[in-house]
């Protein structure tokens, strides 16, 4: 926890003296080569280590960051260059954390060392994105991936990312999974929306689990640190979610977490730390919380005030609202000073106060009068086909009290074209009510399907906003189906919004531009394949190759690209059409002799060879099937493999003229393997 001064909080020893170990083991293992004799014994103290931690805990799980560690609650200093070394190699794997359960032994820490040492840069393939079994391959060792939910909340990988973006997400996950108690062996994506976290620590905060309040306290204790001076965008939603949080948690429980935080002191410099950077709403529960677990009753009056202060700072007009803002704040710092007034207004009197505190500001529409009347003017209004003046205004509140499925029962149930109809029909179908619509939670996508045909492709703008700023992968798989039934009519709104900074907002628009059909003459992805991130890229030559202007450019783009998936795509893409542009085929002539690459993307490679005519294609083909000669001197062929009978077989189809790969098919032929001999028949399928 941190100390009332606010500096950072420290590890205790044994988990530094772990993690330091942890480094040091798994930095020998990635210089030494497997057997060496240093390997055994730091394989070994790591797990002594580990066991010390599991006497008094059934489980033990750091969370990696880009360049720190979160273990129990506290974060690791970024600066330190043995734990910022081992964050690095993890987080390159796309690791999100490791859980090291009771009973570990020293073969499972060794075996998952060695796992762990082999760089994820050097395979193109990091262990986060690879099998799912594989990060569960030892009893008491879990790898749990860094799903694509979470690297989305992160954002670490995208261009205007910055260490704050990463610290804010990192903090908001490690507290999701921590309030959940996420079992080792669960691999599937951990919730992150607030009333699902608020929930799980009130269902926990009534069992009375002291170690599990403690490390929740720790979470928190962090965020309001992280809020105090962070302004990045990352940071903005991570308020968001915590005010949330904090709105969701029962009274109770939050005192209880409250408590937890330390001693007075303590409790004040996480308020204080609140107060400069949640929303208004959080600080004023956290406020009363403190004050109820230090037993200083704060003035009821004075709750009243600051209530009062916090209703005009969320739905006060637009000048009122700085201003209260800002008084809320200074209040509450003064009040840090020390709380011994005891209840000045008791009774009756307190309880009137208490109502007028609540009370929405001068100008806002209220909801408990006559809640029914604007329904009764409407439906009126569309049965006898008459408007009036009201109906306007009825309508409105209609659709700002969240009853737009009656409108539309009522327009769809007989209304008939009268000027009442096209009235009512004109005042929803517009931007605005889907922006009403999306910015809710969660978003009613059967509302959505029946609004948006009416209102166009205007409704397009709110959909694509919602889009981008969807937390959920469910929210976004709605927004996207959505939006792809609205066809290419929006495809200009889609391309305005690609050169986005954050690389799943690009790479989710370069799908939809794909599901929406045959995009703009003048349009083109090719800025995209060079991203830097990779699966925009992947989405870019996806998209590309559809064009049969960009398909040769899309080709080489793939072939060209690092990164193992796009470049499976391009080789696919490659042998389903059939085609090998001639500016390829040098490309494709690395890719088939690189023996460092995956076997079946050098098979594919091989496989393209076969469709140019190219000389250079030639001379790899037969240069893939020359064994070399026996002891009197005599050409044999290579022993079996993928490659061999993938390169005969494009030299039966395509160069059978050419005197030396009619001389190598003639050999293959009198091969006694039967696979062979099929791949130099032309009439046999390729293998």
């Amino acid at each position: 926890m941190p100390a009332p001064s606010g500096e950072r909080a420290t590890l205790s020893r044994d988990l530094a003296d772990f993690l330091i170990e942890l480094s040091i083991a798994l930095h020998k293992h990635a210089m030494y080569p497997e057997g060496h004799p240093s390997l055994a014994p730091a394989a070994g103290g790591v797990t002594r280590r580990a066991a010390l931690l599991l006497e008094d805990r059934a489980t033990v799980s750091l969370g990696v960051a880009r360049n720190q560690l979160v273990i129990e609650g506290v974060a690791t200093d970024p600066k330190h260059p043995v734990l910022r070394e081992l964050a690095g190699r993890l987080h390159r794997h796309h690791l999100g954390a490791i859980t090291f359960r009771r009973g570990v032994g020293e073969g499972e820490v060794a075996d998952a060392l060695r796992t762990l040492a082999i760089e994820a840069e050097r395979t193109g393939q990091p262990l986060g994105l690879g099998d799912r079994e594989r990060l569960a391959a030892w009893p008491h060792v879990q790898l749990h991936a860094l799903t694509y939910e979470r690297l989305e909340l992160t954002d670490e990988t995208g261009p205007a990312a910055g260490e704050g973006d990463a610290r804010a997400a990192q903090l908001w996950v490690g507290l999701a999974r921590a309030a959940l108690a996420t079992a080792p062996e669960d691999t599937r994506p951990t919730p992150t929306e607030p009333a699902v976290i608020a929930r799980a620590i009130d269902e926990h905060s009534k069992a009375g689990a002291a170690a599990y309040d403690q490390v929740i306290v720790g979470y928190l204790l962090q965020i309001a640190a992280e809020l105090k001076t962070a302004g990045s965008r990352e940071a903005a939603a991570l308020r968001r979610r915590t005010s949330r949080l904090i709105r969701t948690l029962k009274p109770e429980t939050l005192q209880r977490l409250v408590a937890m935080g330390g001693d007075f002191a303590q409790r004040r410099q996480f308020v204080s730390d609140a107060t400069e950077g949640m929303a208004v709403d959080a600080v004023l529960d956290i406020v009363k919380a403190a004050a109820e677990s230090s037993h200083a009753t704060i003035s009821h009056s004075l709750v009243r005030l600051l209530s009062k202060l916090a209703v005009h700072a969320e739905a006060g007009a637009a000048p009122v609202r700085p201003q209260a803002d800002a008084a809320l704040r200074e209040q509450v710092q003064q009040l840090l000073a020390g709380w011994t007034l005891p209840d000045p207004n008791p009774g009756a009197y307190g309880e009137a106060l208490q109502r007028m505190a609540r009370t929405a500001p001068a100008g806002t529409p209220r909801s408990d009068h006559h809640a029914t009347e604007p329904d009764r003017l409407v439906a009126m209004a569309l049965e006898i086909g008459t408007m009036g003046p009201r109906l306007p205004a009825a309508v409105a509140r209609v659709v700002a009290e969240g009853r737009l499925t009656k409108l539309l029962d009522a327009l769809e149930g007989g209304a008939g074209d009268t000027a009442a109809a096209a009235t009512v029909r004109a005042q929803i179908a517009t931007a605005a009510a889907v922006q009403q619509i999306v910015t809710r939670e969660p978003i009613d996508f059967k509302l959505l399907e029946r609004l948006v045909p009416l209102v166009g492709t205007a409704a397009a703008p709110p959909l694509l906003d919602a889009l981008a700023a969807a937390e959920s992968r469910g929210a976004r798989r709605g927004l996207l189906a959505q939006l792809a039934k609205m066809g290419a009519d929006i495809a200009p709104f889609v391309i305005a919004r690609l050169d986005d900074s954050r690389w799943y907002v690009t790479r989710n628009l370069l799908a939809l531009l794909g599901d929406l059909g045959p995009s703009p003459a003048r349009f083109s992805a090719a800025s995209y394949m060079s991203h830097s991130d990779a699966r925009v890229r992947w989405q870019a030559v996806k998209l590309q190759v559809t064009r049969p202007d960009g398909r040769d450019e899309a080709l080489v783009a793939g072939l060209r690209d690092q990164d193992a998936r796009t470049l499976r795509l391009a080789l696919s893409l490659a042998v389903a059409l059939q085609t090998c542009p001639d500016a390829a085929v040098p490309l494709l002539v690395q890719r088939a002799t690189d023996r460092a690459l995956a076997g079946d993307l050098r098979v594919l490679a091989v496989r393209c060879l076969g469709y140019t005519r190219a000389p250079a294609a030639l001379q790899t083909l037969l240069q893939i099937s020359d064994g070399g000669r026996t002891l009197f001197g005599r050409e044999r062929l290579p022993p079996k493999s993928p490659d061999l009978l993938v390169a005969l077989a494009a030299l039966a189809t395509g160069w059978r003229q050419d005197e030396r790969a009619h001389a190598r098919l003639l050999m293959a032929a009198s091969s006694p393997d039967g696979e062979i001999r099929n791949a130099a028949d032309p009439q046999a399928s390729h293998p």
